[in-house]
């Protein structure tokens, strides 16, 4: 723990025990603490919140990989770690790190827990394809795979060797399993989530669903976190990387600095509103028939989307502000 005055003269730096009390009173010999910087991580997490609500100190959260890039020496000390955290928040200085509340914490646990049980479900419907295309079984025209009248035909009437319908029959039970488990996560999503106004809002919007809106939810946190649509769509990795030189602009993709599972869910949102929303076919179809691939089509659709959603989350005055979501 380490207290500098405004001249950048050091008050105290010393060893103090995580205790809310006892760092108050030490701090407190000197003054009336106006700013306190701590390093982000789980435990100084629930130390900073005691201190703002117990003490009534105004905390900000620092990035621990910032101080110790931008350290003078290689030498690692807490009491050097303190003293640069204090002498960033004197001068306002300091990278900020937004740390979710337990509520989003709790709705991101059920969203990973559901998401390693869609891949195994996606892993075994392609391992069930397979086995129909090495014995080169094909369904009657008209007969469209996974759908109800599907399975039996999987099950019953497919001309597989023994070996091969043994194998489809464990993946089809494997698939129930999956199916019976993603739900029981879901229904737990949707309890959680059934007094959210912003994840009722989202689900409004035409090709919007209920894991798209738990995504949202879970990945923005409080929609005043981000001060410009541009940050928003930057944080899912929807931006473009430039890799322009000289007079010669080009482009090299997108970001790479993104949750994938979250861009994946965005990406997927996009190509649902081409297909379900007027104003999203018409704005891909100008960028089709400027020579666009579909890929850079979606992404652009994703991007838009999402700075559309910051001004309608934030409008000035706007009737989210008081239910906590954007007005559609």
């Amino acid at each position: 723990m380490c207290g500098l005055d405004t001249d950048g003269s050091e008050l105290a730096n010393a060893n103090q025990a995580n205790d809310c009390q006892g760092i108050a009173q030490v701090a407190e010999r000197f003054g009336r603490p106006v700013r306190a910087a701590i390093e982000s991580c789980c435990g100084p997490a629930d130390l900073a919140q005691e201190l703002v609500s117990g003490a009534g100190w105004s905390v900000d959260r620092a990035h621990p990989g910032y101080v110790q890039r931008r350290k003078p020496n290689s030498d690692k000390t807490d009491g050097q770690d303190a003293r640069l955290r204090a002498d960033w928040e004197r001068v306002g200085y300091r990278p900020r790190l937004w740390l979710a509340p337990r509520s989003i914490c709790a709705l991101r646990h059920l969203l990973r827990y559901r998401l390693p049980l869609t891949q195994q479900r996606r892993a075994a419907q392609l391992r069930r394809r397979a086995v129909l295309r090495e014995q080169r079984c094909r369904a009657r025209e008209g007969l469209k795979a996974w759908t109800k009248a599907w399975e039996p035909w999987v099950r019953d009437t497919a001309e597989l060797s023994e070996p091969g319908r043994w194998l489809a029959q464990q993946h089809w039970r494997e698939l129930a399993r999956l199916a019976t488990t993603i739900r029981k996560g879901e229904k737990r999503l949707q309890r959680l989530t059934a007094t959210d106004v912003p994840v009722q809002r989202w689900q409004q919007q035409p090709g919007i669903g209920p894991v798209t809106a738990w995504t949202l939810r879970a990945e923005i946190g409080p929609l005043d976190r981000f001060r410009t649509g541009k940050q928003r769509a930057r944080f899912g990795g929807l931006n473009p990387r430039h890799v322009s030189s000289g007079q010669r602009p080009a482009d090299a993709g997108l970001i790479r600095a993104a949750n994938p599972a979250w861009r994946t869910v965005l990406m997927e949102a996009a190509h649902r509103l081409v297909r379900y929303d007027s104003w999203w076919q018409q704005f891909a179809q100008r960028l089709r028939a400027a020579g666009q691939a579909g890929s850079v089509v979606a992404a652009a659709v994703a991007n838009r989307w999402m700075r559309r959603l910051h001004q309608e989350m934030n409008p000035p005055g706007g009737e989210w502000a008081a239910a906590g979501g954007p007005a559609r």
